[in-house]
Order: structure tokens, then sequence, then C-alpha cells
């Protein structure tokens, strides 16, 4: 999508190689991003900083985690509710994120390095600045759109789109309750007028917290067209019948090359972005700083830990206790399949995701769909090696195998000779994985997510051929009322 240095950042890589020397210079190194727009309103906001020497040569180190200093302040009031991290990335990078938890008129953004401002620091942002949970959504599309630099097109989209030319929203009201409402969860929506409806089908409708969630946070922040439309709740796609079939239009968090599922970011993905700083401790900032000792550092056995989901991940494990010294990998429990300790034992006890970064090799391989750690895993500095899988999520179709990750089959038979080819390979697979991690960087962030969200509801509800409705049954979705600090919203109420 977009690259994330800017262009004064090309500044020679074989000076760059160097790694920049002594302390940070004020003038020299770079402040950039969302988080300096005051209309990029995200649950939080973020810039970057980079460190460049007085030479003008880019650190490719960490000139040390307090190098920079960021104080956010809103000038006319007497307090500032925000929160405020600034993120060491170790590769002379860094990324702060803040979030606020009022609205303020401006704010004023102060980037220092010892008692020197950086850059163009301190950056003004003119307002109002809104937080999260306030309701007051850019009623031109087009300028929200333009607000978060968001791409005119994503090819996923327009893939999966391509096989549903027209959408009848009185017909599939119809048709798809009637063919998958007793046998599966789904979640029936209606945004009409910029609120959202629901009514549900299935005994386990819990997830519809995190469709709920995205729902009315875009409504917050951008008048949403009217639309209408089902999510499935469940792991599975379920769409699986092929043209000239019937094929009906269902919104789910994976898709399968044996389905045409519409497919949107996961709840995973989706929950990390909107609880930001909040409740969730694992997302697509905080494994930035998290990565683990440098790539010569880290211990050269590759590493795998999770639940026994699939048949796959047990056969994994027998050969982790074939080659202990050449494979990590052990089950946190079991559920699926019989517990058999002389075969996959012992269970060991959970350990923090940023610790997998202590390893060179990371193992991604399917859980009951596409494992949806795979977005943290690319963020890390360690290569991915990738299990060949009829599933994938929203991003997966623009990653390349052998750029992003190395592929292994899906049955795993060549799995070690791939281990094998790393290790020879050393200085491929770590720009493997540094490719890896920069496609998450530019593509799995925050505003990624919401533009991926909102482009997807723009796109389907041009292609309704009538007027969605708020249909017998649906209730509709509230907004939450317990934030402490309302807003006033300067625009005229969106109709």
């Amino acid at each position: 999508m977009r690259a994330l240095w800017p262009l004064c950042l090309a500044l020679g890589a074989a000076a760059a190689a160097a790694g920049g020397g002594g302390r940070p210079s004020a003038e020299r190194s770079a402040v950039w991003g969302p988080g300096l727009r005051a209309a990029a309103a995200l649950p939080a906001r973020y810039f970057y900083v980079q460190a460049v020497d007085a030479q003008g040569l880019r650190f490719t180190s960490s000139p040390g985690e307090n190098a920079f200093q960021v104080k956010i302040t809103a000038p006319e009031e007497q307090f500032t509710r925000v929160g405020v991290q600034v993120l060491d990335r170790k590769d002379g990078s860094f990324l702060v994120r803040y979030r606020m938890y009022a609205s303020y008129k401006s704010l004023r953004i102060e980037v220092k390095t010892g008692d020197k401002h950086v850059a163009k620091s301190p950056y003004i942002l003119k307002g109002p600045i809104y937080h999260e949970n306030c309701d007051c959504p850019q009623e031109e599309s087009s300028a929200w759109l333009e607000e978060m630099n968001c791409p005119q097109t994503i090819p996923q989209i327009l893939r999966d789109l391509a096989n549903f030319p027209v959408v009848d929203p009185d017909k599939i009201a119809k048709e798809i309750p009637q063919r998958f409402g007793q046998r599966q969860s789904l979640c029936h929506y209606t945004i009409k007028d910029n609120e959202v409806y629901i009514k549900t089908y299935g005994e386990h409708v819990g997830f519809r917290i995190f469709m709920d969630a995205i729902l009315l946070s875009l409504t917050r922040k951008v008048k949403m067209p009217d639309v209408e439309f089902f999510v499935n709740l469940g792991d599975w796609p379920l769409e699986k019948r092929k043209p000239p079939q019937n094929l009906h239009p269902i919104f789910s968090w994976c898709g399968s090359s044996e389905s045409k599922d519409i497919v949107m970011p996961t709840y995973d993905l989706t929950d990390s972005v909107l609880e930001t700083m909040g409740r969730v401790s694992l997302d697509m900032m905080s494994v930035q700083a998290n990565t683990g000792p440098t790539w010569e550092d880290k211990n050269t056995t590759a590493f795998w830990r999770g639940r026994d989901s699939r048949r796959e991940r047990l056969e994994l494990v027998k050969l982790s206790r074939k080659y202990p010294e050449i494979i990590d990998a052990a089950f946190t429990n079991f559920f699926f399949f019989k517990h058999d300790e002389s075969l996959y034992g012992p269970i060991v006890k959970h350990i923090s995701f940023f610790d997998f970064f202590k390893y060179k090799y990371q193992i991604n391989i399917d859980g009951t769909v596409a494992a949806y750690r795979l977005p943290y895993l690319l963020a890390g500095n360690s290569v991915v090696l990738k299990q060949d899988s009829i599933y994938y999520e929203h991003f997966y179709n623009e990653l390349q195998p052998w750029k992003h990750y190395i592929p292994f089959k899906s049955d795993l038979s060549d799995l070690l000779e791939k281990l094998q080819w790393a290790k020879d390979h050393d200085e491929e697979a770590k720009n493997i994985a540094k490719s890896g991690q920069e496609f998450a960087r530019n593509n799995l962030m925050g505003d990624h997510i919401f533009c991926y969200y909102f482009k997807l509801f723009q796109e389907y509800a041009s292609l309704q051929v009538s007027e969605p409705k708020i249909r017998d049954g649906m209730e509709k979705v509230q907004q939450p009322d317990d934030d402490l600090f309302p807003c006033t919203c300067h625009r005229k109420k969106v109709q």
C-alpha cells in the first residue's frame, strides 16, 4: 500500500549501514506519521521518529531507549488527558503512540533529544482533535479517505466482490437466514443513516462484540454508506457453492480457496486495533518494541507454541520430539485430539508472545483455519516459515513466498529441509525477515485496518440494487455511553 519511509530518509544505503554514530542530531532526525494530522482519528494515534546523526547517517540500531522525549499537551486546557508511549524499535527508529481520553481544540506535540527540539517540533495540531469515543463523523467520505491516506483500491476487496456483480438486500435478507440461520452463527446488519442495526442467528453469537465495536467506531468517525450485509461469526468460511450456482455474499474473518466468502480483517487484529493502549497488550505497535535480541543473537532453534487444533500440529510436535535441537514445538493445552503424553507431551505453560522472538525461526501453522498470529509474527525480526494452506486472512494474497516468508508444504514433509536452507543461507533468511517486517509495518497498522473496512463496505454498498432496510427483529446497536469526557461535535449532525 504505502511506503513507510519518507523521501527525506533516502540517505545512502552504504552510509546507513554504518548505523549512525554518537548522538542523534536534533536537526537531521526525522518525524512523520498519521498521528501528526489532527483529522486522522484512530483509537491510538501514532507517528515515527528516525534517529539520524550529525553527518546525515541514519541509525540502524538503537541510540538508547531514552534518546527521544515526547510531550503532548493541550495548550488551552488545564489538564491534558493523553497517554503517551515511546516505543524503541531497536533499528534506529521509534514508534510514538498516544491515546486521547478527551477531545481538544488543539494539541502541541514536542519531540526532543536532550534539550533540543527534533526536526520541526513542536508540532501544533489545530483541531478540534477528537478522541476515540467522540461521535462526530466526517460527512464526506472522500474527505475522510483523504485524511486517513487510504488507498484508492484494495486488490483483495476487488477479488472478493468480483463474485457478486449485484447484491439484492431484499433477496439475501430472506435466503441467507433460510440457508445458514439454523446451523451457523450469523449477524444480519443494516447501517442506515449512520446508525447500526442487528439481528443474530444461531446460539454462539458472542463474537458479535468485535463486529459491533468496529462498526460503531467507524460511524463515529465517518458517515457510512447505507448497507445491509451478513457476518459469519464462526471460524470456517461458509459459501462453498461455485458459479453458476446462486452465491450468497457472506462476510468472514477468514477466506479459503474452496469458498467465496468476503474477507475482513480478523476479529483478533480488529480488537487489537480498537483496544491498543487499553485492555490488550499484544497489538501491531507493542510487538514492534518487543522483537527480542538482534538477529545474530537469537536462538537458532525453530519455535512454535499453541493448542492441538489441527492434525499437522500434532505432527509438528512429534517432529520436535524427534529433532529437539532443530525444533522447539509444544502444546499449551489439549482440546481437539486425545491427549497422548508419550507422543505429544508434556504440555507446557504459556509464555509471552514477545518471548517468541528470542528464536530466529518462527513456524506458522494453521489452527482450525488460518493462524491469526501471522501479523504479529511478521512484525517481529525473526523469519517466518509459513505452511501452505487453503486458508487466508485479508492480506495473505499480497504476501510473496521467499520475499516475506519461507513456505513449506502443508503436510510438513519439507519443513526440516526449509529450516536447513534458512540456516545455510543466513543472510537471505535475515532479509526475508526484514521484508516481512516492513510489510507488516506498512500494511497492518490501525489506519490500514480502518481503511480496509470502510473501503469494503463502500464497494459492497455500490453493488446493492435495492435499498437496505431495518428488518423485522433488528435492534439498534447503541454507542457506548460510559465516556467520562463527552465531546462537542463541531460538524452538523450527519443526515
